[in-house]
Order: structure tokens, then sequence, then C-alpha cells
């Protein structure tokens, strides 16, 4: 069941690319955008992410922090975050249980590759309430970036 605005997201811990364990707990008290993505190094991916880079002054005025989450490796994630100089935590899902628990995983992608995120953005409040959700199903599309930054302003 796909989860709703109003509902607490799901706490999670994970690794970032420094290795060290990222809760979103550890949040507490200011506003979050979690966004999953798919595959790092993909041009969608990229983009996206570059998007979140580009305008990352603008999240900082709306008192959000940005987390991107896959089930890529910390590794490639480590790579991919220097390489595109994303200034915010990815976390890797490489168990997949996060993106399982947001509702935000493929059964089957591409390939023939199994558990895949799904590209999806969600808005958490400081009180760990979800804000705004969105996932999408084509691994083409990007979230809705105007709707994002409105849920953002409303907080």
């Amino acid at each position: 069941m796909a989860l709703q605005i109003g509902e607490l997201a799901p706490n999670f811990t994970l690794f970032n690319t420094d290795k060290k364990e990222i809760s979103l707990s550890d949040y507490k008290g200011k506003n979050v955008v979690i966004l999953f993505f798919p595959l790092a190094f993909t041009s969608v991916c990229t983009a996206e992410l570059c998007e979140m880079r580009d305008n990352i002054a603008t999240y900082s005025k709306l008192n959000a922090e940005i987390i991107g989450i896959s089930v890529d490796s910390l590794f490639t994630l480590d790579k991919f975050k220097a390489e595109q100089n994303l200034p915010f935590d990815l976390l890797s899902d490489f168990n997949k249980e996060v993106s399982t628990a947001y509702g935000s995983i493929y059964e089957n992608f591409v390939l023939g590759m199994k558990g895949v995120s799904k590209r999806s953005a969600f808005v958490i409040d400081g009180n760990g309430s979800i804000q705004y959700a969105e996932v999408l199903e084509s691994a083409g599309d990007v979230p809705n970036f105007e709707a994002v930054k409105e849920a953002l302003a409303k907080l």
C-alpha cells in the first residue's frame, strides 16, 4: 500500500558514502526531501540529482535537507557523488528494505534487473510526517520539483 500524506514516514538507518550510519530520525525537527533514484550514472538520475545540486540554495531557504537513496553500493554512490559534486548525502539501500518500505521498488526493471528503486520524491516534515509523496512508474520521468518546493513552503 502506498504511503499517504499525513502518515509518519518509515524510519530507516542506511550508510552514506562516508560509511556513516544515517537515520531519518537524525533529522527530527528538520524538513527532509528524500529522493529515491534507480541507478547512479544513468542520464535521468544524473540530471535529477544535479537539478537538486544546482538549486540547493532554494532548498536551504526552505529549511530542507536533501537525501538521495538508491540500491547502488556505497562505492558506486561515492564515485557518483564525487563526480557530480553533490552536496548532500547519498545512501545505499543495497538490501532494498527502505525502497520497499516506501513503496518505491521495481520488482522487475530493465534488462532483467530486479529490485531497483523507483524514482520517487517524499517531503518529510520536522515531526516525521509525510507532506508530499510522488512515486513514478516510468524511470524516464522526474519528480515535480515545483510541487516539492510548494510542499516545503507550506511547512
